[in-house]
């Protein structure tokens, strides 16, 4: 819930900051889960085109769309897809905003699929990249007093296995050993070679990544929320967070 809602005020914060306000944008949600925040979007009165590869997630996401009114309904289109032939499905320049989040851990090569991604932008677009940071992979096993995996994780390229909570009270859905992570740099520099350079960055659970699964919400969750979206957008609090949001604008 708090990484969901962290984002969702993130990627508002620099749409406003893009587009006139009222402005119907096209977004495309790659890898959308069950599709949170594209039916958030969808609310919100822009036209999203979700993209998901797991049968059992798009028929969720079906499902929940099934529950909304028919005028938002109408605003949400579902492909079933990997994500990485958008160039199959789409022309290029087809949309406003693009988003691809919690999808790059479970690639092996991410720039071909960033770079077909940007590719999707019309000029001016948004591409909004929600990571596992390769930064503070020892950051992390420390916290939760794991010594050795602290140790090892200086050494290594970032495979770390993770649990996902899923937003709207959905089950866990745990990743694998081979889960991949980011870094900053290496992200920063494809951007910029794909003519989508990095216009700002923000860290997403910087306090609260080591909390269980089935945490009790706090009493106190809008302080919460204060206190995690300050340090992810102060140094050097952001820079350990357990998630790398990044926004390119494509030139």
């Amino acid at each position: 819930m708090v990484r969901h809602e962290l984002v969702a005020r993130q990627l508002d914060e620099q749409m406003t900051g893009r587009f006139p306000v009222g402005q119907r944008l096209r977004v495309l949600d790659v890898g959308m889960g069950r599709g949170a925040q594209a039916l958030r979007l969808a609310r919100l009165g822009h036209q999203v085109t979700g993209v998901e590869q797991d049968t059992a997630l798009i028929a969720a996401a079906r499902a929940c769309l099934a529950r909304e009114p028919e005028g938002i309904r109408e605003r949400v289109r579902l492909v079933q897809s990997d994500g990485r032939d958008t160039g199959v499905h789409f022309l290029p320049g087809s949309f406003d905003v693009v988003l691809c989040h919690g999808v790059l851990m479970y690639v092996e090569e991410p720039d071909p699929l960033v770079a077909g991604l940007a590719r999707m932008l019309a000029p001016g677009g948004l591409l909004s990249l929600l990571v596992r940071n390769g930064d503070a992979l020892a950051m992390r096993a420390g916290l939760a007093g794991d010594w050795a995996g602290a140790l090892a994780a200086f050494d290594t390229t970032a495979r770390v296995p993770r649990a996902r909570t899923e937003p709207d009270g959905e089950p866990p859905v745990r990743l694998g050993p081979d889960v991949r992570a980011d870094r900053l740099a290496s992200l920063t520099a494809t951007l910029g070679g794909i003519a989508a350079p990095l216009h700002a960055w923000y860290g997403v659970q910087v306090f609260t990544d080591t909390a269980a699964d089935d945490a009790a919400v706090p009493d106190d969750l809008d302080t919460l929320l204060a206190a995690e979206e300050r340090a992810g957008r102060t140094d050097p609090y952001r820079s350990v967070a357990a998630l790398l949001h990044l926004c390119g604008v494509r030139g």
